[in-house]
């Protein structure tokens, strides 16, 4: 899953537009502290699926490229690269993303996430329930796990 760089393609899509086509029965989450974000992955395999907050009022789920049907190359299914986001531990200099500069960027994602509060759509997700619960449990990392992988990848 990881590019040359070591990074890995996160599609951010609405909650609304994702189907979950099987394997729902092996959905599992983590989260690396009590407050932050859900970690969605199959548990048979490890395999991770998506990222998403907490909170399911904020309706986008970041789907790992590997996790979504392809029909085509990626590239002609979604639009160029908008943001890249975490590239202080880039193996290399990641190039410049394409289209709109972070103010812009940052008012289209406000407008949508209104949008979605407004119509409702934003309660249309595989991964919470009618009243906003993950739909499983939520494993919470232990603390000494998650700083023993930091320092074994650099990153502490």
């Amino acid at each position: 899953m990881l590019d040359p760089l070591g990074g890995t393609d996160i599609v951010a899509v609405h909650a609304r537009d994702v189907r979950l086509a099987s394997g729902t029965q092996g959905l599992a989450c983590l989260s690396l502290s009590p407050r932050g974000l859900l970690r969605w992955y199959a548990s048979c395999c490890s395999t991770p699926i998506a990222n998403t907050t907490r909170n399911w009022k904020l309706p986008y789920i970041g789907m790992v490229h590997t996790c979504l049907r392809q029909p085509q190359p990626m590239e002609q299914s979604f639009p160029e690269v908008q943001m890249r986001v975490n590239t202080k531990s880039a193996k290399g200099k990641p190039p410049p993303a394409a289209g709109l500069k972070g103010a812009a960027r940052f008012g289209r994602l406000m407008l949508a996430i209104t949008g979605s509060r407004l119509s409702g759509s934003y309660r249309t997700t595989p991964l919470f329930d009618a009243q906003g619960k993950p739909v499983v449990p939520v494993g919470i990392a232990p603390k000494e796990s998650v700083q023993s992988a930091r320092r074994a990848a650099g990153l502490a």
